[in-house]
């Protein structure tokens, strides 16, 4: 598994990630953000971060631009969590998507947000090949979410 990470810088963690977060709860979408709350893999306490979600043929997903950050790996370890909008919670489990599956997923990521998250896919983009897609692949998680009944 790849470990690319790559941080984010004072202004996105003190002002642009705090104002998303802000909009969105409440009840604000900005370009379809969510706050994602997934339980700490350590602590068990919840922890929130703002996300882009993207949905493709009617199925849900959450990708990684940064890569495998804290938010991935305590996804994978509670195998889901809450994406929130205002007052409305939704409960959802999350299953990984495998590498070969994501060329399309993040093609359509790209082509929603790449002037947002573009700077993190190594000059990959929405019109760059499969193989080019499939190259970075590794370096960005990809969930499928399915809300809980």
């Amino acid at each position: 598994m790849s470990t690319h990470v790559q941080k984010p810088g004072w202004f996105t963690v003190n002002v642009l990630n705090r104002l998303v977060a802000w909009l969105t709860g409440r009840g604000l979408s900005v370009w379809g953000s969510r706050v994602l709350a997934v339980r700490g893999r350590r602590s068990g306490q919840w922890r929130t971060t703002p996300v882009n979600l993207l949905i493709v043929d009617g199925e849900r997903y959450l990708v990684a631009p940064r890569g495998h950050v804290q938010w991935t790996h305590n996804m994978r370890a509670a195998g889901g969590g809450e994406l929130r909008l205002g007052r409305s919670v939704e409960a959802f489990t999350a299953t990984e998507v495998a590498d070969d599956d994501k060329p399309p997923l993040l093609r359509a990521y790209l082509g929603r947000w790449k002037a947002e998250v573009g700077v993190f896919f190594k000059g990959v983009g929405p019109a760059s090949s499969d193989d080019e897609l499939r190259r970075i692949a590794p370096d960005h998680p990809v969930f499928r979410i399915t809300v809980r009944s």
